[in-house]
């Protein structure tokens, strides 16, 4: 994600609810098929936890040919994600692509990393909303992927939002509904500031509403959106139609309003859609996609479809699959333009990469994949640290996922 270095510290907050705990799991199920669910689970738990295999040296040696297959490159570059590992939105966002790779392949230590050894509800406290939505995305990922039983998961998501929400950072001062990375008002030495990121946390509210039936949730999220009838939602303020968004410009995080061209509204349509059914939303995230993949339009290369200017790749892939998830027919490109993707960051732009995309020794992947640098973002240069390693992790995760879905479809 693209932003200035943050300080991990609280704004003033008068009145702010104190942290509660997260509340556990219902002690009985009624129905015997999901009491049989939740004793395999309560066993999966209490499995002794395998400590994380020191890296080997035959790992180091091996080069991006020898490592075949895309579930194969993401194991590998998810390796130095937990060794690099942070329990905060860093780690988030490696943790959303760790769990797709786990509904792919099934592999316990992802499942102990993630749910054992770092719990995700004991991840911190963000400072900013999309820090606060990172996470629980993150919950809300696993809970659905280890068969929606595990509602501690949910639970803490809730926590994580109602807490914000309550610090009144959803907010229409502005002239239109929106979240906002601090409070209106709040004295912490920052601009307030509004931009897609933000708005991650309606994204939430959507999964929420879907893993809970509270359609408070969902009204939030609404009201993001479409506004309330008297204040505009962000696709008044935002969307030009046809596909395209304009926002405040100026440097990636401060000045920037949609730091992905407008593709994290198109996450929150495919959220939206998912919640309601209305085909405008499918529709909208479908155009957005379909423009920010076109290379006419200045955001992509025209031959491996990878961000010229911007860093935050893991999320921009994650977006490109989130829509594709609701319109698979309509968005066939986007498998196919994210591999290409994919490909040129493994191989170093097949070579001629004049900044280092891959580094092989230790699968450590650089945070911006234009091969000649020159991106604009938050810590664009980096290599295999947690946040540059996390967003590799997702990117890899999510698409080896999509990837081996289509590969089973083919089969069939």
């Amino acid at each position: 994600m693209s932003r200035q270095r943050k300080k991990h510290h609280s704004p003033q907050k008068p009145g702010a609810k104190e942290r509660t705990q997260w509340a556990k799991s219902p002690r009985f199920l009624i129905i015997p098929a999901a009491l049989a669910v939740a004793v395999l689970f309560y066993l999966l738990l209490r499995s002794p936890s395998p400590p994380q295999p020191p890296l080997r040296q035959a790992d180091t040696l091996r080069t991006s040919a020898e490592i075949v297959g895309w579930t194969d490159r993401a194991l590998a570059v998810t390796r130095l994600f937990h060794r690099v590992y942070t329990p905060c939105w860093e780690g988030a966002y490696g943790a959303i692509g760790d769990a797709y790779l786990f509904s792919l392949t099934g592999d316990s230590s992802l499942f102990t990393f993630h749910i054992l050894h770092n719990d995700l509800r004991k991840m911190c406290d963000g400072t900013w909303v999309d820090d606060e939505a990172w996470v629980c995305l993150a919950e809300l990922t696993w809970w659905e992927i280890t068969g929606k039983v595990n509602m501690g998961l949910v639970l803490d998501a809730a926590r994580r939002y109602r807490e914000v929400r309550d610090q009144g950072r959803l907010s229409n001062h502005e002239g239109f509904w929106t979240w906002y990375n601090w409070p209106p008002g709040a004295r912490v030495g920052e601009r307030i500031f509004t931009n897609s990121n933000m708005d991650q946390m309606a994204t939430v509210a959507c999964n929420l509403f879907r893993a809970t039936g509270d359609r408070s949730y969902l009204q939030d999220a609404l009201r993001v959106w479409e506004g309330d009838g008297r204040t505009p939602g962000i696709e008044r303020q935002w969307y030009r139609g046809k596909g395209v968004w304009e926002g405040r410009h100026g440097r990636a995080a401060f000045g920037k309003e949609l730091p992905w061209d407008g593709l994290g509204c198109a996450s929150l349509a495919a959220a939206l859609y998912r919640a309601t059914g209305t085909a405008k939303y499918r529709d909208i995230a479908v155009a957005t996609v379909r423009r920010v993949l076109d290379p006419s339009t200045g955001w992509v290369d025209p031959g491996d479809f990878y961000q010229i200017r911007m860093d935050g790749n893991g999320a921009f892939v994650n977006f490109l699959f989130d829509a594709y998830a609701i319109a698979p027919e309509d968005l066939a490109e986007v498998p196919v333009k994210v591999e290409r993707m994919l490909e040129h960051v493994w191989t170093n732009h097949h070579g001629r990469a004049t900044v280092t995309l891959h580094r092989v020794t230790d699968h450590g992947i650089r945070n911006g994949w234009n091969p000649q640098g020159g991106e604009e973002g938050y810590g664009v240069g980096e290599i295999g640290t947690v946040h540059a390693q996390g967003e590799a992790a997702r990117a890899f995760g999510v698409f080896a996922y999509y990837h081996a879905q289509i590969g089973s479809q083919k089969g069939r």
